[in-house]
């Protein structure tokens, strides 16, 4: 683990939001959480503002990633997965969380907290950990246009389910 963090200027811009954090000291991700309520039908995809904004420094990106428990447990899902926060970005840090329950087949609200993978209409409240914030150095790339890169390194040959089951 690295023992020097990265200094990660933050301030909130709801009341009441809550700074990501690390659930655990070995954690790769820190949990981020909802500054707000909001309902997410079936089919439905909403922005869940988290109440905070950030100064990443130059060289990093922030990646928004599911949370294992919430894509196991509930029909939400985060559709940019991951989701890119440039360094040059200022804003609220917001999720975009789609509900894939293909109808309300249920009259029950249902929550984050969820257990059992229902369809319906989900409720998200205040303060529920909705995602996980990756902080992560990024290396430029440059594209050099040469005739064939066929000849460069090993073609493996194929792709997209190319190595079977």
């Amino acid at each position: 683990m690295n023992d020097r963090p990265v200094s990660i200027p933050i301030s909130f811009v709801r009341e009441g939001a809550i700074a990501p954090k690390y659930a655990h000291d070995d954690d790769a991700g820190m949990d981020i959480y909802a500054a707000q309520d909001i309902m997410i039908l079936p089919g439905q995809t909403k922005l869940v503002p988290t109440g905070f904004a950030m100064a990443l420094p130059e060289g990093y990106e922030a990646q928004i990633r599911p949370r294992s428990g919430i894509s196991l447990k509930t029909m939400l899902r985060i559709p940019n997965s991951p989701g890119t926060i440039d360094a040059g970005f200022r804003d609220e840090v917001c999720v975009i969380l789609h509900n894939a329950s293909v109808s309300n087949t249920t009259e029950d609200l249902l929550y984050v907290s969820e257990s059992e993978n229902r369809h319906g209409s989900y409720q998200i409240q205040t303060g529920d950990r909705i995602a996980q914030l990756v902080i992560c150095p990024i290396t430029k790339g440059q594209f050099t246009e040469v005739n064939s890169v066929r000849e460069i390194g090993t073609d493996r040959s194929g792709g997209f389910g190319s190595t079977g089951k």
